[in-house]
């Protein structure tokens, strides 16, 4: 499924629930086993993390998910992640989620269910917002949908498009970013059934599907994506847990879709049942077949991801405090656990 060979994995924390900010970690290129080297805590609740190659090295960048929120980057081309100035306010509260494209980075403010665009300077320092765009409408669910609430902001796998799933409003906003002036246009929504509270999405490697996680019905709708027009639409749609609970009184939460680099599976994160769901894809990609239901090494997995080899899983274990990592059998999809680092209020890992 891919080449060996990683280097190092940063994970992001909830400060506020005891976590340690961005933990450093070394990759095993062998194994897969990481081992903490150091961690970095200059803003509060450092959630969600991205990585962007630039000429002078990788940078990281994460969010503070906090009120108001902020963004921080960080020149990672030594051992220790350094602080490339001040966090920069994002204009929005709760920042959860967040992407690189087009020399500018996005993010998805749950809070004020908005998505914010900032400007990314040569050296690869956030600037001020150039645009906000802020969401309306709310969904059926009182408690959690009582206005927009955006999770997940990503640029499509063309470039030309800027993704933003909103869970309060059961829907995915496409819209079209100015390169030049850094303005974000609406373009078009895709409505997903009420209830749903989407999550996240993941694009199938052929760019033509995309698999959305709904968070508050436990559910995979897959989605044919049309790069020409952008515009959504939904074809099929799968539960992740039978029934919608394992067990009386189980609060079922999907949290992250994971999609093989060879489009043959896609795994799925779910809290509450704290497992990882394998689902093996047709060749055209719109019929995800349930193969089997895995531990996920601990509690509350709020993110899986693939590292770049496409061999290895790993979740981060919010509740259980640690990172789990999984061999993937490449002939079956199948994880099977490896080893684990703890890692307090763990909510996301990357590689760089």
């Amino acid at each position: 499924m891919g080449d060996k060979g990683v280097g190092r994995a940063f994970i992001g924390s909830f400060t506020s629930a005891g976590g340690r900010g961005i933990v450093t970690a070394e990759v095993d290129p062998d194994t897969g086993a990481l081992t903490a080297t150091g961690a970095v805590d200059t803003v509060p609740d450092p959630s969600y993390l991205a990585v962007r190659r630039t000429d002078a090295g990788p940078v990281l960048y994460a969010v503070s998910e906090a009120a108001p929120g902020a963004v921080a980057a960080y020149d990672v081309s030594g051992p220790v992640p350094r602080p490339l100035g001040d966090a920069v306010p994002v204009l929005g509260d709760g920042p959860t989620h967040l992407g690189v494209t087009d020399g500018h980075l996005l993010t998805a403010n749950y809070t004020s269910g908005s998505v914010s665009v900032l400007p990314l300077a040569p050296d690869g320092t956030p600037q001020a917002p150039s645009a906000v765009l802020r969401h309306e409408g709310s969904g059926p669910d009182p408690d959690r949908q009582g206005s927009p609430h955006a999770h997940q902001v990503l640029p499509d796998p063309s470039g030309r498009w800027v993704l933003g799933v909103d869970l309060g409003t059961d829907s995915v906003r496409i819209s079209s970013l100015d390169a030049a002036t850094g303005a974000l246009t609406p373009r078009g929504e895709t409505a997903l059934p009420p209830g749903t509270g989407p999550r996240h999405l993941a694009f199938h490697p052929a760019g033509r599907l995309a698999y959305l996680l709904g968070e508050l019905r436990p559910t995979v709708i897959v989605c044919r994506w049309d790069a020409e027009a952008g515009v959504l639409e939904p074809i099929g749609e799968t539960p992740l847990v039978p029934g919608g609970a394992d067990g009386p009184g189980v609060a079922v939460h999907p949290s992250a879709p994971v999609v093989s680099h060879d489009g043959r599976y896609l795994w799925t994160a779910v809290r509450g049942t704290d497992t990882i769901t394998v689902f093996a894809l047709d060749e055209g990609g719109e019929k995800p077949a349930e193969v089997a239901s895995v531990p996920c090494g601990g509690r509350w997995p709020r993110d899986l991801v693939l590292d770049p080899s496409g061999t290895r899983l790993y979740a981060a274990n919010e509740r259980s405090g640690d990172v789990t990592w999984f061999d993937v059998d490449g002939a079956t999809g199948l994880p099977t656990r490896a080893g684990s680092l703890a890692v307090p209020a763990a909510s996301t890992v990357v590689f760089g």
